[in-house]
């Protein structure tokens, strides 16, 4: 079985969207505005329709078979508006994901956005991940280090600000995957800097903090092939060294963090598995994500991530069946396959 660790719904029906923009035409009135949940008409038709010629077709053409799928992350928008916003939001893109799983149970599986929002508690975010763990049968959920959407005015990973919603984690068992949301600072292209920008702060923080000694248990996926962090990894070393209190940096990580290979042409994959031992990496290809076009020096899709593994000579048949399987097998410790 070849398991996708990180897909998104980017192919939603129009109606998602018009909500969107229903709670951001009543925040421009009122930016406290408390508004209500509401209701979303979006016929299980319509979310087949979706999926049919999108992911579950790229599904079919690549080889693979088990998408560990969330909400679209640009959408998730933690800096638009209030808690409430934020909560209203999240709780339908998650039942969209749900009911997904449940139209297509052998093709996708529920990992959760969260109702983050710049200056709240993480106490909507505990709630949301126990509910979607316990009801709606998710198995982990994604992390957005700044819900302030490129700002990053909010508090770094390792303060006690996030450490409640760390421990529920570790008690349901379930990883993070490090991903924030569409930037709303002009400094940064979403995709092409924000993401990446922040996998590697993300990444940074953990080394400077004591989260990691604190959660021993804890597993987080940094996305993107990890941001800067494989390819600079003697970087990383280095400055690990040069803290007192840490051991190196292989020990400090590597039995926590884990990192995925929406990498987009081959020299980065045979890189990733070269620095990153093959028991931390997990197959993914961002599927339906942000680079979609074809590769000319190629002819195939860039993010047809599967063809650089099977070509990379970093990765014997060992190590590609950790990559493509028993790694989310093990992290996504919560999955049934």
């Amino acid at each position: 079985m070849i398991i996708d660790c990180h897909g998104h719904y980017t192919t939603a029906p129009e109606e998602l969207g018009q909500y969107r923009e229903s709670q951001q035409r009543e925040l421009e009135g009122d930016p406290l505005a408390l508004g209500s949940k509401g209701h979303m008409a979006i016929s299980d038709q319509q979310i087949r329709d979706s999926l049919t010629g999108n992911q579950l077709k790229m599904q079919a053409d690549r080889n693979t078979d088990l998408t560990i799928f969330s909400p679209r992350a640009s959408w998730m928008g933690h800096h638009i508006g209030n808690a409430h916003t934020s909560k209203h939001w999240t709780e339908h893109c998650n039942e969209l994901i749900y009911r997904i799983t449940e139209l297509f149970p052998k093709n996708f599986v529920g990992v959760a956005q969260l109702p983050q929002s710049p200056d709240a508690s993480m106490a909507h975010s505990i709630t949301e991940l126990e509910r979607c763990v316990n009801e709606l049968g998710f198995i982990g959920c994604n992390l957005n280090p700044d819900p302030t959407g490129g700002y990053w005015t909010g508090p770094e990973l390792g303060d006690r600000y996030w450490y409640p919603f760390y421990e529920k984690m570790c008690e349901l068992d379930v990883p993070a995957m490090i991903h924030v949301s569409a930037a709303c600072n002009p400094n940064f292209h979403t995709t092409g800097s924000h993401y990446l920008g922040a996998d590697t702060t993300a990444f940074m923080q953990m080394l400077t903090s004591d989260l990691l000694r604190d959660f021993p248990t804890i597993k987080f996926i940094i996305p993107h092939g990890g941001g800067a962090v494989p390819y600079h990894w003697g970087r990383f070393r280095g400055l690990v060294q040069a803290m007192d209190d840490k051991p190196e940096l292989e020990e400090l990580v590597l039995n926590n963090v884990y990192f995925d290979t929406c990498v987009y042409h081959q020299a980065g994959i045979d890189l990733l598995l070269d620095v990153i031992p093959a028991e931390n990496v997990l197959f993914a290809s961002e599927l339906l994500g942000a680079v979609r076009g074809i590769d000319p020096n190629t002819g195939h899709h860039f993010d047809d991530t599967k063809r650089y593994i099977d070509g990379s000579k970093n990765a014997d048949d060992a190590d590609k069946a950790l990559i493509f399987s028993a790694n989310a097998q093990r992290v996504f410790s919560r999955l049934q396959v």
